[in-house]
């Protein structure tokens, strides 16, 4: 509460509360004997009054209306507990990708390989790729750290580069043909051509 202690913050709330019902009230707060016994005797209300008040008060100025989660379900509530929450909402919020278990990564990777395959130029850079690929999928089924089981396949380097071949024959013959540019003739040859 920025250096304010407990005992603070009640008497601010508590002099908030005052002055919001003075001001709608349309009367002016005023330090009297009687505003003093008023002041002790609100004191005397239990903090779960107060609290009870406070939101009440809030409710009826509307701060409630149109929050998020207003008539859905609360995320999360009733799962079961998760040591490591705070982090999967973190990756999922701010849509964090290269996190998480190996064989969870490799199977998206997986999934995703023919198209990364078919932005390469050469049968080296597929070569390679590929190559890479099949060698951190053995890297993970070797590993002991636990996680789900790595169920991803290794790839045929030469079936895989036949088939980015294929494709790519495939998009050349789908691709229609762009006419050959126009040469244009120098300034100084059209008007010569026009003269004579």
């Amino acid at each position: 509460m920025g250096g304010m202690t407990s005992g603070e913050h009640e008497r601010r709330l508590a002099r908030a509360a005052e002055l919001r019902a003075a001001r709608t009230s349309g009367g002016q707060a005023r330090d009297t004997d009687a505003d003093e016994e008023a002041r002790q005797k609100r004191n005397k209300i239990s903090d779960a009054a107060k609290a009870d008040y406070l939101i009440r008060d809030a409710m009826a100025r509307g701060e409630f209306d149109n929050l998020e989660y207003a008539g859905k379900p609360i995320p999360g509530l009733g799962e079961r507990y998760d040591p490591d929450w705070w982090i999967k909402g973190l990756i999922q919020r701010e849509n964090i990708t290269g996190l998480g278990p190996a064989a969870i990564m490799l199977r998206t990777e997986d999934a995703e390989l023919d198209q990364v395959l078919d932005k390469q130029y050469t049968e080296k850079q597929v070569r390679d790729i590929v190559e890479d690929f099949n060698t951190r999928v053995i890297e993970a089924r070797r590993q002991l750290l636990g996680g789900p089981p790595v169920i991803t396949k290794t790839r045929d380097v030469d079936g895989e580069v036949a088939r980015w071949r294929e494709r790519k024959a495939a998009r050349a013959a789908a691709a229609p043909a762009k006419p050959a540019p126009e040469i244009k003739r120098p300034w100084w040859r059209r008007f010569w051509s026009s003269r004579h």
